[in-house]
């Protein structure tokens, strides 16, 4: 297998799949294999210690910071921008992060772009364009000098092309953000000429680091653009699970290494069914964990090391319960009518995962956590605070926003 190149180090408004996951299980047969596997999982941890982490016992470090949660009950563009507005002033505002930077921004738009439970992707698993443009005049407002869009996209054109031909209207994103709005598909290096390693602080649970485009690198300010769901292997996904993304096909999709790849990441990232290309960096484990319900808590938590988020915005104002994407079977449609935005990522998607009707200090194995619970893990490594009754929360309260995802979806 050739060597890669060189790798740098680093210490909307409208207009008009992704990878093959496995199936996400009834609630039912979740708990039954939840049972199954949170023995499985006590026995592994016996057997094969969390890599470079196994020692780590930082949760006593871990801060808390709060997180705003305001009713959205639309995509209308005024009202999402006053609810956006409205969350941001609740957590002490942007300005003084975003003044003079360069942002970037990890947009949800996981797999292709499909239409699910006979609605639009932006709907149902995807980023609404209005809500990225409502972010944008945010960021414009409080005065971003630069602010880049970016997500590792399934297609071999660039970002421009795969969401002007679905539908976004890149020319309304643009002037809500200023002019300063680019959109790049982070699949490869792209412009730059080497890609750059995040490394892992604490030495990975499952990787010590990661080779990424450049944008996620060269930044001042990194922004975790989410959407409120289930996920088949994680159990939920928000701001922290979104950083799955960042990891470019072309290091680690299934024909790796391959600059004009748009094959999935399962057989490396998913399965460990293959290794990652000559130069990149490895497992930090000689016989690492070979199943997703491991593997992929553990990567995510890494990843969320590796590119620290400075604010987690997370929209669910529609979205689906069930699973994440159209791949996933026993999925609906669900209207929380929800905005949230926190500046520590953990401390946001443990709101969140409260919302959904779930306990984000469920133990591994525990539902809705089919396998290890990222959020836990990221717990012990000291990066953010689980226990809801020691987050502070602004606007509506946990009880007042409730949404359970297990049960019936909410409507207007």
């Amino acid at each position: 297998m050739p060597a890669r190149r060189g790798v740098r180090t680093r210490a909307t408004p409208l207009r008009k799949g992704r990878e093959a996951m496995p199936l996400l299980l009834t609630r039912r047969q979740m708990l039954a294999r939840g049972a199954r596997t949170a023995g499985a999982l006590a026995a592994w941890s016996v057997a094969r210690p969390l890599g470079a982490a196994a020692n780590l016992r930082q949760s006593a470090k871990a801060p808390t910071s709060p997180v705003a949660i305001q009713r959205c009950a639309s995509y209308e563009p005024r009202l999402l921008r006053e609810r956006l507005d409205k969350a941001l002033d609740a957590i002490g505002g942007i300005g003084k992060v975003v003044a003079n930077k360069t942002v970037t921004v990890k947009v949800n738009l996981t797999g292709h772009f499909r239409t699910m439970h006979d609605r639009p992707p932006w709907e149902t698993y995807h980023t609404h364009p209005n809500v990225v443009a409502a972010l944008c005049a945010a960021l414009d407002g409080a005065g971003a000098k630069r602010i880049v869009l970016c997500d590792a996209l399934y297609y071999k054109k660039t970002a421009e092309e795969v969401l002007s031909e679905n539908g976004w209207d890149l020319s309304a994103i643009r002037s809500a953000g200023g002019q300063k709005v680019t959109f790049v598909n982070t699949k490869n290096r792209g412009s730059f000429k080497t890609y750059s390693r995040l490394k892992v602080p604490w030495g990975g649970y499952l990787y010590p680091a990661f080779d990424v485009n450049g944008h996620y690198e060269k930044c001042d300010v990194f922004v975790s653009l989410a959407k409120l769901k289930n996920h088949s292997s994680a159990g939920v996904t928000m701001s922290v699970k979104n950083l799955f993304g960042m990891t470019p096909t072309a290091l680690y999709g299934g024909d790796a290494p391959n600059e004009d790849s748009v094959s999935a990441r399962v057989a490396i990232l998913h399965h460990a069914k293959r290794k990652v290309p000559a130069g990149v960096p490895p497992e930090v484990q000689a016989d690492p964990p070979t199943d997703p319900l491991v593997r992929v808590p553990r990567i995510t938590a890494d990843k969320l090391g590796a590119r620290p988020v400075d604010l987690a915005i997370v929209a669910g104002i529609t979205t689906i319960r069930g699973g994440e994407g159209f791949w996933n079977k026993n999925t609906a449609p669900i209207e929380p009518k929800l905005l949230f935005a926190g500046r520590n990522a953990v401390c946001t998607d443990a709101v969140c995962t409260a919302v959904m009707g779930y306990s984000p200090m469920a133990g591994h194995g525990e539902h809705p956590f089919q396998g290890e619970n990222h959020l836990r893990l990221l717990h012990e490594a000291g990066v953010g605070e689980i226990d809801p009754g020691r987050i502070e929360v602004a606007g509506l309260s946990v009880k007042e926003a409730l949404c359970p995802f297990d049960g019936s979806s909410r409507k207007a």
